[in-house]
Formats: C-alpha cells, sequence, structure tokens
C-alpha cells in the first residue's frame, strides 16, 4: 500500500523515468559496433515498456466504465505491439546486424515490419493517455490540467521519438510528469489509495 501522494506519484513517473534513463544510453544507429549493446538493451526493455501500460491501466481506475475499458484495452495494445516492436526491431534487427557484422537488406525489412508494430503500439499510447485526461478532467476538473498537458504532449511526441536521445528522452520525463501530476489528484483504486 502507498502511504502519501507523493510516492504514489513517485510511482506512477518511475516507468517514464527509468526509460529515459535507458534513452539516455540507447544508441543513436544500428550497425556493427552498437550492435551488441542494441539487442541486450531490448532484452532489458522488454519487461520495462509495459510498466507504462500498467501505469495507464491504473489511473483509469476511477475513470467511469464507458471510459475506463476502451482506455485500458488501448494500454493493453500497447503494451502488446510495443513489446512487438522491441523484439523485432530491437532484439531481432541488433541480433541480425550483429551476425552479419554490419546492416544488411534483411534488418531493414525487419526495421519495416518494427515501425509498424511501434506506430500501432504508440497510437494505442495516446489513446489511453486521451481517455486517462478525459477521466481525469470529468473527475477533477482543473486540478488535472497540468498533467494532462504534459501527458497528452508527451504521448503525440511518443507517436514518433522511441526513446532515443534527446527528444525521446525527454518525451519519457514529459510522460513521467505527466503521470506524477495525474496521480497526485485522481482517486485510485486496488490498494495505491
Amino acid at each position: 500500500m502507498i502511504e502519501s501522494r507523493w510516492q504514489r506519484g513517485a510511482f506512477f513517473a518511475a516507468p517514464g523515468l527509468l526509460l529515459a534513463g535507458f534513452g539516455a544510453v540507447h544508441p543513436a544507429y544500428l550497425d556493427a559496433a552498437t550492435a551488441g549493446w542494441w539487442t541486450s538493451l531490448h532484452v532489458i526493455l522488454l519487461p520495462v515498456f509495459p510498466l507504462l501500460a500498467g501505469a495507464q491501466w491504473l489511473l483509469l481506475a476511477s475513470a467511469p466504465r464507458w471510459l475506463r475499458w476502451p482506455g485500458r484495452l488501448a494500454a493493453f495494445a500497447f503494451a502488446a505491439f510495443y513489446g512487438g516492436l522491441d523484439a523485432v526491431a530491437g532484439i531481432a534487427a541488433g541480433t541480425v546486424v550483429h551476425a552479419q557484422h554490419g546492416a544488411t537488406p534483411v534488418a531493414g525489412a525487419v526495421f519495416g515490419i518494427g515501425d509498424l508494430l511501434g506506430l500501432i503500439g504508440s497510437a494505442c499510447f495516446l489513446a489511453a493517455g486521451v481517455a486517462i485526461v478525459a477521466a481525469a478532467a470529468m473527475r477533477v476538473r482543473w486540478r488535472a490540467a497540468p498533467g494532462a498537458v504534459l501527458l497528452l504532449l508527451a504521448s503525440v511526441s511518443f507517436l514518433d521519438s522511441h526513446i532515443f536521445w534527446p527528444r525521446g528522452v525527454f518525451t519519457m520525463i514529459g510522460v513521467a510528469a505527466g503521470m506524477f501530476l495525474l496521480a497526485l489528484v485522481l482517486p485510485l483504486a486496488g490498494g495505491l489509495e
């Protein structure tokens, strides 16, 4: 059980901050020199990105049912499709480039499907964010505004920024800050109160 609103806010900010940290050490390009770290990093990230979906799921706890379940479905889809991006464009592409000692047409094809999975996943993240913001606005009115603005701006940026330095890192910091501020003002269920 989380004791205070500040601890609860930190709980919701943690996934975004963790991803921002990983983004700061994410290689800008995949080539023979970065392929080993690229692959390893994406293995590490497989369980981290779904934490964002978990945070969205929990932030929707006080939403009306008609908004909560579409938002939660979008959060689940984010976790599934974005995990696919990490597996394909992260682990598989990194492995191919490492094994072939450089970029190949196969790596390009793998990136093509990975990019599609990532776009679908990040669009689902945005959809869940819109549901969170709508529910927060209905529940706590203007007190939701600072967190809502940050979360929505960061969610739009996430559509094409991944977690790469610098934009992706700042995107994840924006996600963390938005979730932190929303968690401060929203009532939550499930033992987090």
